[in-house]
């Protein structure tokens, strides 16, 4: 990689000592459907006939990314030996191109998801395909009828949606089968002065907001970001099934900019087509997460034809005995949750690679036909834990005994991700688990990039620092406008642990805030824990997928609001930072007439050990609810269609009352 930089410092030198033009023949724009995203492509063209792609994104007249350079680093000494020139010139395959055509197209459509924060997402986009070869021309058929064309052809496709703009590299068949070895990508985004990052060096890491300067370490993605012209922007990937995961690093050379990561090389037989780079903005924060559908429309249509068994739901994690699994099994029963969970050391050391995940261990009492019977005459689904070190030896022998022992669902655990053969590996793991009727959580430095859509039954992931780690308040407030961008999250929600660091009625919030088709309840906790408390049937009540999902306010660090409906009730969270604040909401969101509202918020004066408050009102869409939030506070609510009994029973919401 130290040649392949040097490579790099050597081109931008050349590119910046010596004139520069643009070439107005390759200068190509493509707009979003709303007028707002324009992404201007062109080359540039540098003494000694070197060339160089480009490209800007503005948003509504203001820019968002500035000039920053595209291309793949190709190391291949087949480009060598076929085009003539040396290796080197090669490896930079923005540099040099000869655009060839331009195809353009229009795609206005909608589809309805098998679950998900909405149950119609609109897909609607203009896309530009910009078709490039790169040698010389073409020199005729070859023995056995070989192409011996001596250059060879990248495509450069971008999609404007109103919810972002994506791009990424395609390279067309060859007739002579041709393999890249791709070291890393020229991709850049450069941003304006003054734009400050939501830094996070590792999927479960803590967040701290910089600039653009004096990064020691790469960035996770989605990484977001705010800019002095008011804007909010969040760059991540889509699609990215078989590659090498990209992470960002501060430009060496020029100020301002992101260059992509990747994990590791990557090989490639074409035709094949690279991740998505996914731009984002919001002129509010907010609209960040309401437009997050965009990641899931740069996958493909789910393949999974009978999906009848694929089933959201929330959890419980039990100990690791029958006694234990079934106390929760009853517990779930009562409380309406879908699933118990037994978690990691039911087959032995994890992180052995001679446990055997077929067995369950010696001093452990389970007996999984049994409890998974037991669990089913309650309309209960068992989930159990795998390492991947046993997944890796053991995968093909232990789906079809847990589809004979009645397992509904696999949390993937400790799972090595980052390079192309494990990203690979894991994807395919989560087919082969849809080939026997396996739901799959899959936890740990794992983030997602859409493949929800195609495979369904990948309800979950980690990725995220949630409660296993008691972050405060403030961390929980950033985590909607960043790792929730990119897909649900299993942020593991504790209520009783006395570890934890926000109020109750913060833990509440989450489960509407937090988006997980699979939703783990309690963790920590036991049915012991409960002692009757009235606020937790919010928990009971709340689903875990939608029908609608409405961001109503927020700003990262500081507070954050949403509302998600399913059916005909609404259920609202707000979660605050580690400051108290007063908090506004407009119920603009609910459709006619009156609803109850079920209001769950901390109070010290209640007589309960989680001190929540459940207060039950009147109100409409006119009505604005006003809070005063607890440092490390927050509140949740639920909205039912009011009938003629609860008018006469609750009183009307008073439009200046503090809640």
């Amino acid at each position: 990689m130290k040649k392949i930089t040097l490579n790099i410092i050597t081109l931008f030198l050349l590119l910046n000592l010596y004139g520069q033009t643009v070439l107005e023949n390759t200068r190509q724009k493509i707009v979003s459907p709303n007028g707002k995203y324009i992404f201007e492509f062109y080359q540039k063209e540098f003494a000694h006939d070197v060339k160089q792609m480009y490209y800007t994104i503005s948003y509504d007249g203001k820019s968002v990314v500035e000039e920053s350079e595209l291309g793949v680093l190709i190391e291949n000494r087949l480009f060598e030996s076929a085009l003539g020139i040396p290796n080197d010139s090669c490896k930079l395959w923005g540099e040099n191109l000869t655009l060839t055509d331009v195809h353009t197209k229009s795609v206005d459509k909608t589809w309805n998801p098998l679950y998900g924060e909405r149950n119609i997402i609109k897909d609607s986009y203009n896309e530009l395909t910009l078709e490039f070869k790169k040698g010389a021309e073409a020199v005729g058929v070859g023995e056995h009828g070989y192409d011996k064309r001596r250059y060879y052809m990248m495509n450069f496709v971008v999609r404007a949606y109103d919810e972002g703009v994506a791009f990424r590299y395609h390279f067309p068949e060859a007739n002579n089968g041709l393999f890249i070895h791709i070291v890393g990508e020229q991709t850049q985004f450069t941003l304006p002065e003054g734009t400050m990052a939501y830094y996070e060096r590792w999927a479960q890491g803590p967040y701290s907001l910089r600039p653009l300067k004096n990064w020691t370490d790469e960035c996770e993605r989605p990484l977001t970001m705010t800019l002095q012209n008011g804007l909010t922007v969040a760059l991540t990937e889509a699609e990215m099934v078989d590659y090498s995961r990209m992470k960002f690093r501060l430009s060496n050379q020029k100020a301002n900019t992101l260059q992509s990561s990747l994990y590791s090389s990557v090989d490639i037989i074409t035709p094949y087509s690279t991740p998505w780079r996914v731009v984002m903005v919001g002129e509010k924060p907010v609209d960040l997460i309401a437009n997050n559908d965009i990641v899931l429309n740069l996958n493909p249509e789910n393949k999974i034809k009978d999906t009848s068994w694929i089933k959201p739901g929330k959890v419980i994690r039990s100990g690791l005995s029958q006694e234990e699994a079934i106390a929760c099994i009853d517990f779930a029963a009562e409380r309406n949750l879908q699933y118990v969970h037994l978690d990691a050391g039911w087959y032995g050391p994890e992180v052995s690679m001679k446990s055997d995940a077929t067995k369950v261990r010696e001093d452990k009492n389970i007996d999984f036909p049994a409890l998974t019977s037991y669990a089913a005459n309650k309309g209960i689904g068992i989930w159990i834990y795998v390492n991947q070190r046993a997944l890796l030896q053991q995968l093909d022998e232990i789906l079809p005994l847990y589809k004979k022992w009645g397992i509904k669902g696999i949390k993937f655990g400790f799972v090595q991700i980052g390079n192309q053969h494990w990203t690979t590996w894991m994807h395919d793991a989560v087919k082969k688990c849809a080939e026997y009727e396996i739901l799959v959580d899959i936890h740990d430095e794992y983030r997602p990039t859409g493949f929800s859509r195609t495979y369904p039954n990948l309800l979950t992931q980690e990725g995220i620092r949630g409660n296993e780690e008691f972050p405060d308040a403030t961390h929980n407030t950033i985590l909607p406008f960043t790792r929730f961008l990119a897909g649900a999250a299993d942020y593991t929600i504790c209520y009783y642990d006395k570890r934890l660091k926000n109020t109750h009625a913060h833990q509440l919030a989450m489960a509407a805030v937090y988006y997980s088709p699979l939703q783990f309840m309690y963790w920590y906790d036991n049915p012991t824990k409960y002692e009757g408390e009235p606020e937790i049937e919010f928990f009971d009540k709340i689903p875990t997928v939608w029908d609608d999902t409405k961001p109503i306010d927020g700003l990262p660090g500081e507070f954050v609001t949403i509302a998600r409906r399913s059916n005909k009730d609404w259920f609202l969270g707000t979660l605050g930072n580690n400051e108290p604040r007063k908090v506004t909401t407009p119920l603009s969101f609910l459709g006619a007439g009156k609803y109850v509202a079920s209001i769950y918020t901390d109070d010290e004066k209640m007589n309960t050990k989680t001190q929540v408050r459940v207060t039950r009102v009147i109100v409409d869409s006119q009505t604005i609810l006003n809070f005063q939030l607890k440092a490390k506070g927050g509140y949740a609510a639920h909205f039912t269609p009011a009938t003629k009994e609860d008018l006469r029973k609750y009183k009307s919401y008073k439009k200046q009352e503090i809640l």
